[in-house]
């Protein structure tokens, strides 16, 4: 799966912010975590710093997915 393939509706009803590992389970990519933490290390995911937490911003990512589909 490529960041492409998300889909706002797949944030329906979630936190604001999430583990970055947890977010991986979330999209089903459990078994490919390290690629989740390659599209953070990238940019591809906007995400927040909480001490030594890395937490996807899923705010951020809807709304740019929501922008997205305006296109």
């Amino acid at each position: 799966m490529e960041v492409e393939e998300l889909n706002a509706s797949q944030f329906v009803n979630c936190p604001p912010l999430m583990p970055w590992r947890q977010f991986a389970n979330w999209i089903h990519m459990e078994s490919e975590q390290e690629t989740v933490r390659g599209w953070i290390d990238k940019g591809y995911l906007p995400t927040v710093r909480m001490g030594r937490h890395r937490m996807v911003n899923v705010v951020s990512l809807v709304k740019s997915l929501l922008e997205q589909e305006d296109y």
